[in-house]
């Protein structure tokens, strides 16, 4: 009959064909577990564990419709402040075991290849956040998509380099890439700004004015901080720049509470985006999470660096009355 599984018995069944068919029963054919224990002639704790495998193989994709994270009340209010396009904002999870982050960068994965389209160029920087928004995205083939490092290198010791970051992306949805082949941050200007006038660099750093799309999070101005920890900045340096008013840190550049550039004594030594170009962009995701990123991700959210918005219901919420706090002034 046409369309029907011919079904071996279940002993002569290869283990992946069984998980594969249990997971379709369940999930395609929306068969509880027990009819299909019944149907393969196994135990349901069996089916439990056959659809657990399918999940962790990557067999399963389970999304909820974007429409059920955008109409959140706190996104709503955060367009009409920021005027923001959209705000993807992501139920609470619990911080103990890092289900907050984790909801946060799959939200944003599964969300930022809808708003892609062929001929995009897209700027992604670098951190923890954007590596594992990278890391989650399904793996895809869109036509015609370049993904550019807008930070050049540094020693990080977690893993998450922004050249790796921007290859990881590009993987993932099957674009070109453009990584800055040089360090974030040189030891004097005057080497920097040689090393910007080299053919090979000046032609990738002249890819960042043909973007069109970023993705980036918000970087606190911490002692803890990614940019102390990845070498780019000292903790003299953060000094120097908290006390001039930075608030947070947008692509390795300091800004104050009101999104407007902090100068200080790391600018004219870093390579990568500067943020006057970090503005107007069709699509600016921020992706950020957590106490600790609600001053950075308000600073830039006043600075106009946004368009597109994803963290969580309590980041929302404090982002808004620490706005509310402060009477809407930095």
């Amino acid at each position: 009959m046409a369309g029907m599984i011919r079904r071996r018995p279940a002993g002569q069944t290869s283990g992946e064909d069984i998980v594969v068919e249990a997971a379709w029963l369940y999930y395609h054919d929306g068969l509880n577990q027990t009819e299909v224990a019944e149907k393969l002639g196994v135990s349901r704790a069996t089916v439990v564990n056959y659809l657990q495998e399918a999940r962790e193989k990557g067999f399963i994709r389970t999304t909820l419709s974007h429409d059920v994270f955008l109409g959140h009340r706190h996104g709503i209010e955060l367009q009409s402040r920021f005027a923001l396009e959209a705000a993807y904002i992501l139920p609470d999870g619990d911080d103990g075991d890092g289900e907050a982050f984790s909801r946060v960068v799959r939200g944003a994965a599964n969300w930022l290849p809808t708003l892609l389209a062929p001929g995009d160029v897209i700027g992604v920087a670098w951190g923890q956040t954007v590596y594992a928004m990278a890391d989650a995205v399904e793996r895809s083939r869109m036509p015609d998509l370049t993904i550019v490092q807008l930070v050049g290198s540094m020693a990080t010791p977690y893993g998450f380099t922004a050249e790796l970051c921007s290859a990881l992306l590009a993987r993932r949805l099957g674009a070109n890439c453009i990584n800055l082949h040089a360090p974030a941050i040189l030891s004097d200007p005057e080497l920097a700004a040689r090393l910007r006038a080299e053919p090979i660099l000046s032609a990738q750093l002249e890819a960042l004015g043909r973007c069109n799309k970023v993705v980036f999070a918000a970087g606190s101005c911490r002692e803890d901080s990614h940019i102390v920890s990845s070498g780019v900045a000292s903790l003299g340096d953060l000094a120097a720049y908290r006390q001039a008013g930075a608030r947070g840190v947008l692509c390795g550049r300091f800004v104050d509470g009101g999104g407007r550039p902090v100068r200080g004594p790391l600018d004219e030594r870093m390579i990568g985006i500067e943020l006057e170009r970090m503005n107007g962009y069709e699509m600016a995701m921020l992706v950020s999470v957590g106490e600790e990123k609600v001053e950075p991700m308000l600073s830039v959210l006043r600075g106009g660096y946004v368009t597109h918005l994803v963290t969580d219901v309590a980041t929302a919420s404090a982002i808004l009355q620490l706005d509310d706090d402060s009477g809407g002034q930095p």
